[in-house]
């Protein structure tokens, strides 16, 4: 919370910042991610507000909506997945199918995963994250 006042010690700004998300990502690791004070070994799906833990293990190329389908009810703008230590292309079927849900889908390593969501929560807005955490 910001305050400001005059000389006669009148408030005339207040400032404050509501949490706008439970999650973060603090820190992100071969085989580990901690959000908040929990931290996961398996792979997550990471909302604002929920964690999804021991998300199934499917190569990234055998992907679909079904396999998305859980975080759909969270309602996200969009899907940022994070495909392990290496990036590795989603099937172009699986970005069709969420773009005819309204869903954006953005594909990149899981360090990268984890920096972009930690911005679109502090932005406000509902992302759904998918984090491969082996290799």
């Amino acid at each position: 919370m910001v305050t400001a006042t005059t000389s006669d010690h009148t408030s005339i700004l207040k400032i404050t910042r509501d949490a706008i998300a439970v999650n973060n990502v603090r820190t992100i690791k071969r085989g580990s991610v901690q959000v908040g004070e929990e931290i996961y070994t398996s792979n997550i799906a990471l909302l604002a507000n929920t964690v999804i833990d021991g998300w199934p293990d499917r190569p990234v190329d055998e992907l679909d909506a079904d396999y998305l389908s859980p975080v759909f009810e969270h309602l996200p703008e969009m899907v940022v997945l994070g495909t392990g230590w290496e990036h590795r292309f989603a099937p172009r079927e699986l970005t069709f199918a969420l773009a005819r849900r309204g869903i954006g889908l953005e594909v990149m390593d899981t360090p990268a995963a984890c920096r972009t969501f930690n911005i679109l929560v502090g932005e406000g807005r509902l992302p759904a994250a998918i984090l491969y955490l082996g290799t």
